[in-house]
């Protein structure tokens, strides 16, 4: 059993491996550091609020130069950190590092220069528990551009007496690489591994690749590694360790993916094929450390595959093609029956455990009542207990944020 820790606290904690020539500096996310004869390779830099701190560490590490930059892919967390590393090279006159990234890369950088202020309010929901209100966003106007761009599959490079293998692949993103150093037997996967359940039904993100995904950690099984550097969270180490990591993540990739294709093929709707799936998920992963909801979670996953094949009609009712504001509906609904007999009957849900079906009563008041009445006031503060319960008892960190995120509109309105 692999034991998961708490990956987004990271404080820059170094651990070394591979006889020294390989150190993983713990932040936001992970950045590793790869000694040759010649310099440095760095395989991921962070975010930019963690620049620093990883510089810092990395020159506790070592003094040698920096020669090769690598992006795991285009996400914020994993390629905005390389001011102070440009600062010291610009101060020492050094050379520039070559900066390796897959071309889809180029486009993703765009996307967030294009849509920037959209991403800012985006990251601050996703990550509202980490990042706080102060969260700028990533300077998309100031960014490290790859200098070698992988257009293929595979890309190789030597360093000093060593040689390194990329290899693209689709998973959370499509601009994904991950490295192998077979020398020391080094698999460096970006976020194909993230020490908790796959991040690939992401309820804020673009599409994700299930399928593809689960190819690629098959292949990585391929390569026999003896130590894995997950894109967050502890280094993993030992060929059992490894194999059981691989395997089960892309047996659990495999499952949702072709479990959500056997009932499309069977003309389901979205609402009968969810709860359909709830039902079948495997005991024996509920106890994996690896395939904990801790951040990426099971039901996220079968949003995303069925997104993948399936338009946005998704509940076989026309009533839902064109439906009325949900303002309009709620006011309906508060014609029928008096506010309080909503706010009662939501409590008796709450007090019994019930919260969903509870959220869903509710909200007739909340969206109904146009005045600032006491009624619309215990309405919200009912929603908030709610909401807060339901915070403290899912372990997934994007539902956990999404909740309180919704606390604190309530607060705001």
């Amino acid at each position: 059993m692999i034991k998961t820790i708490s990956f987004f606290f990271g404080s820059g904690e170094i651990t070394s491996f591979a006889d020294n020539t390989c150190h993983l500096i713990n932040t936001f996310a992970n950045c590793y550091v790869i000694e040759t004869s010649d310099g440095l390779i760095l395989f991921d830099i962070g975010q930019e609020l963690f620049g620093p701190i990883i510089f810092e560490k990395l020159r506790q590490i070592t003094e040698k130069p920096i020669k090769y930059i690598i992006y795991s892919h285009g996400h914020f967390d994993h390629c905005f950190g390389f001011q102070p590393i440009m600062n010291e090279i610009e101060t020492k006159g050094q050379k520039k590092p070559q900066i390796i990234a897959h071309e889809n890369l180029i486009r993703r950088f765009q996307k967030y220069e294009h849509l920037a202020s959209y991403h800012k309010w985006l990251n601050k929901q996703q990550f509202a528990s980490v990042i706080g209100d102060d969260y700028k966003g990533p300077s998309t106007q100031n960014v490290l551009n790859p200098t070698i761009i992988v257009t293929n599959n595979e890309y190789t490079f030597r360093l000093g007496k060593d040689t390194f293998h990329l290899y693209h692949g689709w998973g959370e993103t499509d601009d994904a690489l991950w490295l192998w150093f077979p020398a020391k037997k080094v698999l460096l996967t970006g976020d194909f591994i993230l020490s908790s359940y796959p991040n690939v039904g992401n309820p804020f993100k673009v599409q994700r690749y299930p399928k593809e995904w689960a190819e690629t950690l098959e292949l990585m099984l391929k390569k026999k590694p003896h130590f894995l550097g997950p894109g967050h969270g502890d280094l993993i180490t030992g060929e059992d360790a490894i194999h059981e990591v691989l395997e089960g993540t892309a047996q659990a990739l495999h499952f949702v993916h072709d479990e959500v294709i056997k009932r499309l093929n069977e003309g389901k709707w979205f609402e009968q094929l969810y709860y359909e799936m709830l039902e079948i998920y495997p005991e024996a992963w509920k106890t994996k450390d690896y395939l904990q909801p801790l951040y990426g979670c099971y039901p996220f996953a079968i949003h995303a595959v069925y997104r993948l094949y399936h338009g946005w009609y998704d509940s076989g009712n026309p009533t839902t093609l064109f439906p009325a504001k949900r303002t309009e509906i709620a006011q309906e609904f508060l014609k029928i029956a008096e506010p309080q007999d909503f706010i009662s009957h939501c409590r008796r849900l709450y007090e019994a455990g019930e919260l969903q079906l509870a959220l869903h009563i509710i909200d007739p008041v909340i969206e109904g009542l146009t005045d600032r009445s006491p009624q619309l006031t215990e309405a919200k503060i009912l929603k908030q207990e709610i909401l807060e319960k339901k915070a403290e008892e899912t372990s997934s960190f994007i539902a956990a944020n999404i909740y309180r995120n919704g606390i604190q509109q309530l607060r705001e309105d």
